[in-house]
């Protein structure tokens, strides 16, 4: 099958689809039209995208945090109490390790040994193995929406069983959840495999049950800068768009400048909507999601509350229209889920004491919006050239060519030449600009703001800074400076 953006053919996805069900067992529980009168039956309480775009229109922020474990009652009893305790507003099920690689022996052997010892022996919960029944009972058993949170390059089954299964949100995507996931999976291969997904999903919205997608913004969650991460956003809200996919949250990890953090969330929702609207998508609802601060953590859980609540206050003030959560046992594993809890009740302290207050409009902010909309631009404009207008085969190329490069990420199909570090006010910039198709004026805002970081560190530039920048929030501060 060549690689093209174009609508899955329903005779071709029911071809497909034969294979992906009759892949495990549990795929043969799975019915459409049964999956189809499932969700439409399910309240309005339980619908994510009804939900996200009310927050839209009223303008709040919502709180989701991630969560995930073996067995079904004790998953049902952590989700419950994320919102009991913490107050969350959206629930994710983080599916585990092995399910994300389609390994479901390991899986299934996971969870018979977390049955043995009385605990969890898996990092999430394993949708896969534990088939419809089981999902639905985790949704029954909700008073808010839940949404499919993994790391997949191929996810076609995970979405066939958790969708029938009355999940109403899905994250990911063919480039986000392949580059910083995997080492040796083609991206025409899991473009095609999330065209898949996106396709099924469309088929739910013609059949009038909106579910939503959201790809996975943080990418590597490494000094990623903006322009690189609404590349592939916006890229994967296209890819989903042309299947028939109507309710788009697009993503941002935190980089930790407030300025730069804020102009992020609204260069993403403007430019996401401009491109949705230049190839005729003009029926998509379109939300943004801001993740909590990705790298490492600070080991005293006070200081990572600290980290936390900045998460939370950037989030508010950029009106993204749901976080993340991050808890403050991030540097030491899974959390509790108390300490999951006293995340999600910090975040929303924040959130509910900023929920009337806006940004300042100054210069600062307008050049930085400006700056993230060229570099973004000069990416996607170049990526679809390369395409001659297909924006599937134009990213395949464009990666190749390092047209579009995510730093630190361990594919093989990515370029990886790319080399961010902080400015002195803690922005993230670029020392190495790769083969990212960035103009000269571009280029000289990068080596000036960085060049200002090394005379004031009394140093030049280098990789140095890179190390530095990576451990800095860890050792509590944002610019890794020298010692």
């Amino acid at each position: 099958m060549q690689l093209a953006n174009k609508k899955l053919d329903w005779d071709q996805f029911l071809q497909i689809r034969q294979e992906v069900i009759n892949s495990w067992p549990t795929g043969q529980e799975v019915d459409l039209a049964d999956g189809v009168a499932y969700q439409a039956q399910l309240p309005a309480k339980l619908r994510f995208a009804e939900k996200l775009e009310q927050a839209k229109q009223e303008g709040i922020t919502l709180a989701q945090p991630r969560a995930g474990v073996a067995l079904v009652h004790e998953h049902i009893e952590l989700l419950r109490y994320l919102v009991d305790e913490g107050g969350a507003d959206l629930l994710p099920t983080t599916i585990d390790s092995y399910t994300r690689q389609n390994r479901y022996n390991e899986a299934q052997a996971g969870i018979e040994e977390s049955r043995a010892v009385g605990r969890s022996m898996l990092n999430g919960f394993p949708a896969v193995n534990h088939g419809l029944a089981a999902c639905r009972q985790v949704v029954e058993a909700m008073s808010v929406p839940v949404q499919v949170r993994h790391g997949t390059p191929d996810a076609r089954l995970l979405a066939e069983i958790t969708l029938a299964g009355g999940f109403t949100a899905y994250e990911g995507g063919g480039i986000s959840y392949n580059i910083p996931y995997a080492k040796d999976v083609p991206l025409e291969r899991s473009i095609r495999d999330w065209q898949y997904v996106d396709r099924l999903v469309g088929y739910y919205e013609e059949q009038g049950i909106s579910i939503n997608r959201e790809p996975f913004g943080p990418l590597t969650g490494t000094l990623v800068p903006p322009s690189i991460s609404h590349s592939v956003a916006i890229v994967e809200a296209l890819l989903a768009a042309e299947q028939g996919v109507r309710s788009i949250t697009v993503g941002y990890g935190q980089c930790g400048n407030l300025i730069q953090d804020v102009a992020a969330i609204r260069s993403l929702e403007e430019l996401a909507e401009e491109y949705l609207n230049r190839f005729g998508y003009q029926d998509v609802v379109l939300t943004t999601v801001f993740h909590q601060w990705m790298g490492g953590f600070p080991q005293d859980e006070s200081k990572a509350f600290g980290v936390i609540s900045w998460g939370a206050a950037t989030a508010a003030l950029a009106k993204a229209t749901k976080v993340i959560v991050k808890t403050p046992h991030e540097a030491m594993g899974v959390p509790t889920k108390e300490a999951n809890a006293a995340g999600i009740r910090a975040t929303k302290q924040v959130l509910n004491m900023l929920k009337d207050q806006t940004m300042p409009e100054t210069k600062e902010l307008a050049a930085e919006v400006e700056l993230i909309k060229a570099e973004t631009r000069s990416i996607l404009d170049r990526l679809l050239e390369f395409g001659e207008g297909d924006v599937a085969v134009g990213t395949v190329r464009a990666f190749q060519a390092g047209i579009i490069d995510v730093p630190f990420a361990p594919s093989r199909y990515n370029a990886g030449k790319i080399l961010p570090a902080r400015d002195y006010r803690g922005a993230v910039r670029l020392l190495d600009f790769g083969n990212l198709p960035f103009s000269e004026e571009i280029k000289d805002v990068h080596r000036e703001k960085i060049g200002q970081r090394g005379k004031l560190e009394g140093r030049d530039p280098s990789f140095q800074m890179v190390i530095d920048d990576i451990y800095a929030i860890g050792k509590g501060m944002l610019v890794g400076k020298p010692r």
